[in-house]
């Protein structure tokens, strides 16, 4: 769907009226290609002072791996950790240096005075951060600390990584990364994810990694062998995601009713997937799922993408409009999700996904049905991931939560509100549905295991629920 304001104020004339009036300055972000750098540019790195040096060797372990070009301050020594990873970074010198991403290992903070080492690193290079940057902070998760002072300490993180997700502009997104003690080993698919152009339209995210299963991966083609399905999957987010899960090397079994057929035959011929056609409210979907997932040796992942909105007030709606909604976007998730775990359709270290939605979070007018069932997902992956946690087989369940997505469905809503969905995010425009593909198959990936309950927003901060 064209976004002609977004492309106006793309042209000289274009920016120049819209920086005279005030008016937002979207600008076109930096997203995946094939062939590209995992890092498209220069990176800064740094280390709140302190003994633990664990994060810092996991960081600069990856950024080796990378081949990323890194700089350092004079007096930080994550020098040393990089240099034992044989990475040899550049001096940062105060100078006309840019860079692409800003990564600040503040797991040693712990208490309120030792944030001003956040604010010194940040602060001088506040300005030199390029179009469509990263700011990634890593931490402790607060919940796991008995200690009140670092408690406080690393919960205040997020404030701060919310705060510049808002203030830098320029498609520059800013992230939070609680790692457990411990778990500094399965920190390399998150931090690959949030350094690269698949994390355009995220930002203002706390995510956590615990102590999950580690498989080691090809990362030119981290699902290659996998078999991978996704329900809604004949067009719109749904054709995106089996389209970016079949590029990262997954066979995608591609699911819709049976009146999307032909749809869904078309993008399952034109990657190389399978076609299943099921009513996933039907009394025998999962035992469907399940001969078809059979034939292949099993699921890897799930992809519970399916849903359906019938937009009424509270006072206006029928009961065959709430119920449509909870059962197919709710309920039918949680029966296949019973029916797949206790038939053993999913394999070891498979990887659920659901799609929730900011309705889910924040609530929306006309949509008490619609949130309800989103909220409801996100308790379900709550719930689910407490039941997975430490489990032999090494399962996880995370969630997206889309906001404004450029859709068929975001098309048919009124100009005014369709505007106002696109502008009220840091971003200042609507995402794209590779943007909730991308984050889907970090999710999916075998070397997420230690992510598991997870909620992440695709909304570009979007002011709705933040």
């Amino acid at each position: 769907m064209s976004d002609r304001y977004g492309d106006f104020v793309q042209s000289s004339i274009g920016k120049k009226v819209a920086k005279n009036l005030g008016l937002p300055l979207p600008v076109t972000l930096d997203r995946f290609e094939s062939g590209e750098p995992l890092v498209r540019g220069s990176v800064l790195v740094g280390r709140a002072n302190g003994d633990d040096k664990s994060v810092s060797e996991s960081v600069a372990r990856i950024l080796s791996d990378v081949h990323a070009d890194v700089y350092v301050n004079s007096s930080d020594d994550i020098k040393d950790a990089l240099a034992d990873a044989g990475v040899e970074a550049k001096a940062n010198t105060g100078g006309d240096d840019k860079f692409k991403v800003l990564l600040f290992d503040a797991s040693n903070i712990s208490n309120a005075d030792q944030l001003k080492e956040v604010y010194e690193f940040f602060h001088t290079v506040a300005r030199r951060v390029e179009k469509s940057g990263r700011v990634i902070i890593i931490g402790r998760p607060p919940e796991n600390i008995s200690d009140i002072d670092t408690a406080l300490a690393q919960r205040a993180l997020e404030g701060f990584v919310k705060s510049v997700g808002k203030e830098f502009k320029r498609g520059i997104t800013a992230q939070l990364i609680y790692v457990e003690d411990g778990a500094e080993q399965n920190l390399d698919s998150t931090l690959r994810f949030f350094t690269s152009a698949r994390s355009a339209y995220v930002s203002g995210q706390v995510v956590r990694v615990s102590k999950g299963s580690n498989v080691d991966v090809d990362w030119t083609q981290p699902l290659g062998g996998k078999t991978m399905l996704v329900t809604g999957a004949s067009r719109g987010i749904g054709e995106a995601i089996a389209r970016v899960l079949a590029r990262e090397g997954a066979h995608v079994i591609c699911l819709d009713v049976p009146q999307q057929q032909a749809d869904l035959q078309k993008v399952a011929s034109e990657i190389s997937g399978s076609v299943l056609t099921v009513d996933i409210t039907s009394d025998d979907a999962g035992k469907q799922i399940a001969e078809a997932a059979q034939k292949r040796g099993g699921l890897d992942s799930i992809i519970h993408n399916a849903g359906v909105t019938r937009d009424k007030t509270l006072a206006n709606m029928d009961e065959k409009k709430w119920d449509m909604v909870i059962d197919i976007n709710l309920g039918s998730i949680a029966r296949l999700n019973r029916y797949l775990l206790d038939n053993d359709v999913l394999k070891d270290n498979a990887r659920i996904v659901c799609v929730s939605s900011i309705s889910g979070i924040a609530g929306n007018l006309g949509q008490t049905n619609y949130a309800t069932s989103k909220a409801g997902v996100i308790g379900l992956v709550n719930a689910t991931a407490k039941q997975l946690e430490g489990n032999a087989k090494g399962m996880t369940i995370n969630a997206v939560a889309p906001g404004f997505i450029e859709t068929q469905m975001t098309e048919a809503i009124p100009f005014a509100i369709r505007e106002a969905g696109r502008r009220m995010n840091s971003m200042s425009q609507g995402g794209l549905p590779v943007d909730v593909a991308e984050t889907i198959a970090w999710f999916a990936s075998p070397a997420s295991g230690g992510l598991n309950g997870n909620i992440v927003r695709v909304c570009g901060q979007s002011l709705l629920g933040a």
